[in-house]
């Protein structure tokens, strides 16, 4: 094992911390912004909304839920090999940061395991309700791409686990499921504390994502031949999510009306318009000096 030793502090130099650069500035904002508490949230009406729901719409609610559970855990159980490789380069801004991060993902995976015991009571075994492009890039893809970070931490490795994680898993596949899940609820009134939840989660998730889109645009405009690592790693991936988008509609051909008037194609729609702007605000990194990314602004790292 190699031994790791510190020889300066940052904090104790004439450097000090950097608040004005984009990594400290979200970590000032998931002080005052993530503080929330799942416990909090009041489930009473989604429960009678539950009893409501038609066993079809049920399991519509519960095939959503699962996707989002396992998917919140995995994001909880793969970023701490990112928070170290970060770390032992010596960004403590930006690890500040990630430690907020780590501490929302694993809110978010108790509060949608709130909502499966309290509302849904279900506790059996949900692992059917993964599809197949579900499990490659949840099972294999994002834990063998961030975990490769314990033994190369390079600006390419670096770039292809945050491509996965925070463009493809949390920018385009995370993204387009808040999106679909909220406006189902919305659009028929139901499930108030659920919808609450996800508020909060689009909201936390906002600063996750403008922190990849930072750290993918701080290693390019470091070094602009990493622009075919991301252009690769996001072709490579985008099939995956837009997969598990069109694997939730279980009868394609099927004319009859999907539960709670979920329209797939509209959600695919959006998906590939999350892709195709995410990719394109790290494209102007590969124009920008490192000066000019540490003053990027929030709202456009957190579009």
């Amino acid at each position: 094992m190699t031994q790791i030793i510190h020889t300066s502090f940052a904090t104790t130099s004439p450097r000090g911390l950097r608040h004005d650069i984009l990594p400290m500035r979200l970590y000032h904002k998931a002080k005052r912004l993530g503080i929330w508490d799942p416990r909090s949230i009041d489930f009473t009406q989604d429960r009678a909304d539950w009893l409501r729901c038609t066993p079809e719409e049920q399991q519509t609610l519960l095939l959503q839920t699962a996707l989002f559970q396992s998917g919140e855990e995995s994001v909880t159980l793969d970023l701490l090999p990112l928070m170290m490789a970060i770390a032992q380069d010596g960004h403590i801004e930006e690890e500040m940061f990630l430690t907020t991060f780590l501490w929302e993902e694993a809110k978010h995976t108790e509060f949608f395991r709130r909502f499966l015991d309290e509302v849904a009571q279900e506790r059996g075994d949900l692992h059917h309700l993964h599809s197949p492009s579900y499990r490659k890039l949840f099972y294999e893809e994002l834990p063998q791409t961030m975990y490769a970070l314990l033994t190369d931490r390079s600006p390419a490795a670096l770039v292809r686990a945050s491509v996965t994680y925070n463009m493809i898993v949390e920018g385009v596949l995370a993204e387009t499921g808040y999106y679909g899940y909220f406006n189902m609820l919305e659009r028929n009134n139901i499930m108030p504390g659920l919808r609450q939840g996800i508020n909060n989660l689009k909201r936390d998730e906002s600063r996750h994502i403008a922190y990849g889109v930072f750290l993918i645009s701080r290693l390019v405009a470091q070094d602009k031949d990493l622009w075919s690592v991301v252009e690769a790693r996001m072709s490579e991936l985008l099939p995956l999510a837009l997969g598990v988008v069109q694997e939730t509609d279980e009868d394609p051909t099927s004319e009859a009306e999907r539960p709670f008037g979920i329209r797939v194609e509209e959600y695919m729609a959006y998906a590939t318009m999350q892709f195709q702007k995410r990719i394109a605000r790290i494209e102007k990194a590969r124009t920008q000096t490192l000066d000019e990314l540490y003053q990027i602004s929030d709202a456009d790292a957190e579009m």
